[in-house]
């Protein structure tokens, strides 16, 4: 099964999979409102404005998983999102990205190594992961990696269709 395969559902609960997104660069990050790196959502927004026309999108999905940091329920979560950082790129679901209850996605995700050959676990909230628009995944960017620094535009970049 790809990536694309995967049933997702939108922050609305409505069910969709990344098939939408087929053919796109994506940076798929765990995403929460409550965190000491929250203030990342706006250089994603920035990405999605400036890669949107590229065919590019940034992909959020809420975690509660990492000492409590995103509560909310989806109402509050995508009001917190668009109010706060004006974000504009599709959010989903709250899911779980570790553990029994990690989402098929990250089950998936979680086998990629990221630049010092360490797979597994996501480590906290804002973990990215570069997916080619033939749904590879080309990189993996812990969470302190900025989205627009140098090591994040380069993986970005390097996967922007044609």
């Amino acid at each position: 099964m790809s990536l694309y395969d995967i049933p997702l559902r939108t922050l609305a609960g409505e069910a969709t999979s990344l098939a939408d997104h087929k053919g796109k660069a994506l940076l798929i990050v765990n995403v929460a409102s409550k965190c000491g790196l929250t203030p990342q959502y706006a250089g994603l927004e920035r990405l999605q404005e400036r890669y949107a026309s590229r065919g590019f999108t940034v992909l959020g999905f809420p975690c509660n998983q990492f000492a409590g940091q995103e509560p909310g329920g989806a109402e509050e979560i995508q009001t917190f999102c668009s109010t706060t950082y004006g974000v504009t790129f599709p959010l989903f679901e709250k899911i779980d990205v570790n553990g029994e209850g990690r989402h098929p996605l990250y089950a998936r995700l979680t086998e990629t190594a990221d630049a010092e050959g360490e797979a597994g676990d996501i480590t906290w909230n804002f973990e990215k992961f570069v997916i080619s628009p033939d749904g590879a995944v080309s990189a993996r960017l812990r969470p302190r990696v900025d989205p627009e620094s140098d090591e994040a535009i380069a993986a970005i970049e390097a996967v922007l269709p044609a």
